[in-house]
């Protein structure tokens, strides 16, 4: 009990800190990309930290796996590098054995990866969902920015003001510049800028929007050209697209683990595979992990650690294209997942009993050589 407290100890410190660098560096490059986001005027900047809290689960129930997986390399290389594998070996300590006792670690690791596949990812990729439909939503002022050229998500309208009001609906220094569109709905390359002392925001009770701007210009024209059309007026009002909110979230990660049992679409039969080959996973690399962990001290603790990894990436890949093979029907749904975990369960087994295999046939020659000498 002591040696089994000791190793799950190693492998699940390592597994932590491993994990928690992997999440860093996804969660910082997503950080980034929503970011530049709400930079461009599409999403608010006061829901960056929700979404990254909706897509948390998502990323940890693919990191805990690889995070065990490099645990238990970085774990058990490095007692093997300092001897003390051996000294566990020469107390009786087998490869069967050292995996039954890391299989206690990967059992919680398989749990989490379970409740996070099953319950939590689903429920966060719905929320993170209907979160982008309330973005998508939002009209210009709700993500205007003073002092700040701003585009439309269309790319057909630029607003800038100077000044904006801390209710978002009163307006200093604007400048609207909108491309208008033909009866093609493409652009004609014509222009229309509005420029404005002040302006505000009118909603009406039927939710209809208005901007309401005073004391400027209109001008219109081609740029390039000389025939602008310049228009001074007092106020000048416009109607604003009435935002539509959709409740709707057809994403397939975001589809309650309930609803995939039973369900004959192929899209939602992959996704159950998939949702369950994770916790399975678990226990697969771990079998293949408890062997390639076994370096000689004189060769270094990452000699196979980068064969390894490119192992694990093999795996997931192909558990990635075999999902995207099920979704087309392009391989029969009876068949899913399995063979897979099945292909690389009898690569762990050959890892686990090649070494005892090779040292018996090398002690059977040592014996065959002695005895014709």
């Amino acid at each position: 009990m002591i040696v089994f407290r000791y190793l799950s100890r190693e492998v699940l410190v390592t597994l932590s800190a491993v994990s928690a660098v992997l999440l860093v560096i996804i969660m910082s490059g997503r950080f980034i990309k929503y970011l530049a986001q709400a930079a461009s005027g599409a999403l608010d900047p006061g829901v960056l930290f929700m979404i990254m809290g909706f897509r948390l689960p998502g990323f940890l129930q693919l990191i805990l796996p690889l995070g065990l997986f490099l645990g238990i390399l970085l774990a058990y290389g490095r007692l093997y590098l300092e001897s003390e594998m051996t000294v566990l070996a020469a107390t009786g300590m087998s490869q069967q054995r050292l995996l039954a006792f890391t299989m206690g670690p990967a059992l919680v690791v398989a749990l989490l990866v379970a409740w996070l596949s099953f319950s939590l990812a689903p429920q966060g990729a719905a929320q993170f969902g209907l979160l982008i439909n309330k973005q998508d939503a939002l009209t210009e002022f709700d993500t205007l920015v003073p002092g700040r050229f701003q585009a439309l998500r269309d790319g057909t309208r630029i607003t800038y003001t100077q000044e904006l009001s801390e209710d978002r609906t009163q307006l200093g220094g604007v400048f609207i510049s909108e491309k208008r569109l033909g009866a093609d709905k493409k652009n004609d390359g014509s222009i229309t800028v509005l420029v404005a002392e002040k302006g505000r925001q009118e909603v009406r009770p039927d939710g209809s929007r208005f901007l309401v701007l005073e004391n400027g210009y209109r001008y219109d024209g081609n740029p390039g050209q000389a025939d602008y059309r310049a228009i001074q007026y007092d106020t000048y009002g416009a109607l604003l697209p009435k935002p539509e909110i959709s409740e709707e979230v057809t994403e397939r990660d975001a589809i309650p683990t309930r609803e995939l049992f039973g369900n004959d679409n192929p899209r939602y039969q992959a996704e159950l595979h998939w949702r369950i080959s994770l916790p399975i996973l678990v226990f697969i690399v771990t079998l293949m992990a408890v062997p390639l962990a076994r370096v000689n001290p004189r060769q270094g603790r990452y000699l196979k650690l980068l064969p390894a990894i490119l192992l694990y990436m093999a795996y997931l890949t192909i558990l990635i294209a075999v999902r995207g093979a099920l979704e087309k029907g392009k391989l029969p749904m009876a068949l899913g997942m399995w063979w897979v975990h099945a292909l690389f369960l009898l690569i762990g087994l050959g890892l686990i009993y090649w070494e005892p295999l090779r040292l018996r046939l090398a002690g059977r020659r040592a014996g065959v050589e002695v005895s014709r000498g």
